[in-house]
């Protein structure tokens, strides 16, 4: 393994964790009756950034020859781990309702998801 792809690893678990953890903040936010602070825009915004940085490591690996076991599958996955936080802002037209929280909370939680299932694409399972 070399050490991209350990990185491009790790980056996984830690954008695994920290969309639990934004998943979990925004659903105690929303059963708060709150809506969206200056403090969860800033964290949408380190996750999409995590998620560009993980895309990034992957396309570099893509290039120098190292595919995940499920290529096609594993880059669609990057994809909707891009787009997805700007889909959302784009679907909520930027409002921080409690209602938005929610759709974040799940977005959040959907990504988490998606990143489980990116990591058994690229690990051949």
């Amino acid at each position: 393994m070399s050490v991209l792809t350990l990185v491009h690893d790790r980056l996984s678990v830690t954008t695994l964790l920290f969309m639990l953890a934004l998943g979990a903040w925004g659903l105690l936010n929303y059963f708060r009756g709150e809506g969206i602070t200056g403090s969860y825009w800033g964290a949408l915004v380190i996750a999409e950034a995590l998620v560009l940085l993980e895309g990034l490591l992957g396309a570099t690996l893509f290039a120098s020859g190292h595919r995940p076991a499920r290529t096609t599958i594993h880059i669609l996955y990057g994809f909707v781990m891009v787009l997805s936080i700007p889909g959302a802002f784009s679907y909520t037209k930027g409002r921080t309702g409690r209602g938005e929280m929610l759709i974040y909370a799940l977005v959040a939680l959907f990504l988490a998801g998606v990143t489980i299932r990116a990591r058994l694409t690229g690990a051949g399972v």
